[in-house]
């Protein structure tokens, strides 16, 4: 049996920017963050029918330890408008109403609380962990794959890889990620890397070195690598050694959360197992963010399915 932890914040910005996405309350109010991610919820409980199920968060938006470090970490993101924040809020609730334990943390990312339900799951052998899906397209989340059963699964394209895919993908193992993003960068996040050194030569020095340590432990032997310029390597390396080390930092992936949500720091694992959906926060959620009635009747019926299915499953 599979785990699955749940990146959500794709699948809520997914959803609320999407030009295909229109739901509106009974003022008018823009709900398409709430319906995506719903949509999303629904599809995936059905056809997955999980046991071992959690969602992580987005909360620390510059806010987050990351930002502490480095001023311009994500510093091409927004923060949400009012209207966001308050279905951001709502998506939280939602994975209550469907039986799915969520936490997010001011300090911590969501990735963070995925590496460290991961390694929750794994040092405690809760039954049906046989492996891990960590469902998300973000590469970066590929670090957390640990055994040859756990994948990476980028769900709206239906691509699970493991960590030999990973590793045929991105030339680099899994647990080499960090260190590769410390050496090339990732734009996404607005993170340096190394400047001048793209993802061809960080490939071929995390082949020839296994992590960032020995690759500056070896510097005076890169200049014999069968590598294009390697000697200027060597300088761009020693010159913008700080940048790589922090890079790396922001790259890594927490996995020992102390969550300041207490719920979180002292999480009994059986609450990662999923319950049945609640009717009755259902229909207090419909209530208080009006969502409108052809809505509401449509996910009171999906939600009963999705109960009768649970029942006939167990």
């Amino acid at each position: 049996m599979t785990a699955y932890l749940i990146d959500s914040s794709i699948y809520i910005f997914q959803a609320h920017f999407s030009p295909h996405v229109e739901c509106s309350d009974t003022d008018g109010g823009d709900l398409s963050a709430l319906y995506g991610f719903s949509q999303f919820l629904l599809q995936f409980l059905r056809r997955e029918r999980p046991t071992v199920v959690a969602a992580a968060m987005d909360e620390s938006l510059f806010c987050g330890f990351r930002h502490s470090l480095c001023d311009v970490y994500k510093s091409n993101r927004e923060l949400p408008d009012e209207n966001l924040a308050r279905q951001l809020k709502g998506c939280a609730e939602l994975c209550e109403v469907f039986g799915i334990s969520s936490f997010g943390s001011r300090t911590y990312e969501a990735d963070d609380i995925i590496g460290t339900l991961a390694r929750r799951l794994r040092e405690s052998g809760t039954p049906g962990t046989a492996s891990i899906a960590i469902v998300s397209r973000d590469k970066d989340l590929a670090q957390l794959l640990k055994s040859d059963q756990d994948f990476l699964w980028d769900y709206q394209k239906n691509l699970k890889r493991t960590c030999v895919e990973i590793q045929a993908d991105f030339g680099v193992t899994p647990a080499q990620i960090p260190d590769y993003l410390g050496l090339i960068g990732d734009a996404v996040d607005c993170i340096g890397g190394v400047p001048g050194l793209g993802p061809v030569k960080g490939r071929a020095l995390l082949q020839e070195y296994d992590c960032l340590d020995e690759i500056y432990n070896n510097l005076d032997q890169i200049p014999h690598l069968p590598l294009r310029g390697a000697g200027k390597l060597v300088q761009l390396l020693e010159k913008h050694r700080e940048l790589a080390y922090l890079s790396k930092t922001l790259a890594t992936i927490v996995d020992d959360v102390q969550c300041e949500e207490e719920r979180f720091s002292v999480l009994p694992l059986d609450a990662l197992f999923r319950r049945p959906a609640d009717t009755d926060l259902l229909a207090d959620f419909l209530a208080r963010y009006k969502f409108q009635k052809s809505f509401s009747d449509s996910m009171v019926r999906a939600v009963s399915r999705l109960n009768e299915q649970r029942s006939q499953g167990s």
